[in-house]
């Protein structure tokens, strides 16, 4: 064990010093907190400078009835044609757009916006939805319908749902707020961390093995080492490395999430009814919730790294150059890329077979799972994850420790699929 921590102890040493590892460490909170609370300041201060449509109504039921707002201002211009709008109402008159509108507003191509710049889809969707509204209106008029508009707001429903977590209890105070939108905001940071993680860290492991062996010192330190104890030395060193990174995150994080981000935004957000802001305050304000977050991703970081490191330090040992291990790397690559797009899924239903299924294979459990995690999983399911994670990481590297035992001696061949089953079966 003693040989096993120098060996560690060098690994560690090695990368916790250099100058990149000190600046992604600290740059790296700050730019999950900007996602994470991004959304809601855009939102709260996403301002545009007002665009001016001029509105050719041939149909003339429209144009009267378009509401501006501090986005739009509609301005009828009914006696033009559409040429002559096109002609004056150019890129060079200011104006944004030409909403020309045909005698018949529901028949093909009569409702045209000529843009004198790049459209939106929120632009676009206000102008649909405010047209929809219109001529539903006037239809509804010509049924001579008395008292219709005192019938209409009557009518008129707006909904509010609030989403929460059934802790068994039945009493309201007690369940968590939550919501899907920060669920899957989430999901996604955490996923994608985790994956950048695993590859990022794994590399170093191949790279680590196959510079040593070309330089010719692991044939210097196997003479007071096992194989064995410079593989997991290698492992554990570089796990380190990996683990103290995510603690520094988590710290700076949820130090931000209790102080920093209620100073920020709480103000602003008690001013505004939004119901999703809202919750995403009280998401990103629970410490507790964050810190559990940041508790599974350093279980899943650790168990997944592990799994692959082992499986990167014997394709490493096989080689003699990183440019060789290129082609063990793809194959290791690929359950680590199928996670990512299983991990598309999730955020459509996380309690889906193919979800369920891929957060208990071990090879993709770690970014599927942590990506589920946050749409509130049953603990079972994430403890049983975990279990297999970590029971499969000793098999393979058991498997790996026979690669590397007989790889780290082997110079001038990249061997075969045939061979390494060889070493696979030999005591």
């Amino acid at each position: 064990m003693k040989k096993m921590f120098l060996i560690i102890s060098r690994e560690y040493s090695e990368r916790a010093r250099k100058k990149s590892f000190i600046i992604t460490t600290l740059l790296t909170p700050i730019l999950m907190i900007g996602i994470m609370i991004a959304p809601s300041l855009m939102m709260l201060y996403n301002t545009s400078d007002q665009k001016q449509i001029v509105v050719v109504d041939r149909s003339g039921l429209v144009a009267d009835k378009l509401q501006s707002s501090d986005e739009l201002l509609f301005m009828p211009h009914d006696n033009i044609s559409k040429a002559e709008a096109c002609k004056i109402y150019n890129e060079e008159s200011g104006i944004f757009a030409i909403l020309y509108i045909g005698s018949e507003v529901e028949s093909r191509d009569s409702v045209q916006l000529i843009t004198n710049a790049s459209s939106s889809m929120m632009l676009e969707s206000n102008i649909t939805s405010q047209l929809n509204e219109i001529v539903e209106q006037e239809k509804l008029r010509k049924l001579n319908i008395d008292n219709l508009d005192e019938i209409l707001a009557q009518v008129e429903t707006n909904i509010a749902l609030s989403t929460y977590i059934n802790d068994g209890t039945g009493e309201e105070d007690s369940m968590e707020s939550t919501s899907s939108d920060i669920s899957y905001i989430l999901s996604l940071v955490l996923g994608m961390m985790l994956y950048m993680i695993i590859i990022l860290y794994g590399s170093m492991v191949l790279t680590s093995v196959v510079e040593e062996k070309s330089s010719r010192v692991l044939d210097v330190i196997v003479t007071s080492c096992t194989p064995f104890q410079i593989m997991m030395g290698k492992i554990m060193g570089i796990a380190l490395v990996a683990l103290t990174q995510i603690a520094i995150w988590a710290a700076l994080v949820i130090a931000a999430s209790k102080f920093l981000v209620p100073a920020i935004l709480s103000e602003d957000v008690a001013a505004t009814n939004d119901m999703m802001m809202q919750a995403m305050m009280g998401t990103i304000g629970n410490t507790a919730y964050i810190a559990s977050l940041f508790a599974y991703m350093l279980l899943f970081i650790l168990g997944g790294f592990l799994l692959y490191a082992s499986l990167y330090a014997a394709a490493g040992s096989a080689v003699d150059s990183v440019q060789d291990g290129q082609q063990y790397n793809t194959i290791i690559m690929i359950p680590i890329i199928l996670s990512i797009i299983v991990m598309m899924s999730v955020f459509n239903d996380p309690n889906s077979p193919i979800a369920f299924w891929f957060s208990m294979i071990p090879f993709t459990s770690p970014i599927v799972m942590i990506a589920r995690i946050p749409f509130g999983i049953a603990a079972w399911e994430i403890w049983l994850s975990i279990g297999i994670l970590y029971a499969t990481f000793i098999f393979t590297t058991w498997l790996a420790a026979k690669i590397y035992r007989i790889g780290i001696f082997m110079h001038g061949k990249k061997p075969s699929w045939k061979e390494l089953a060889q070493w696979l079966r030999m005591k």
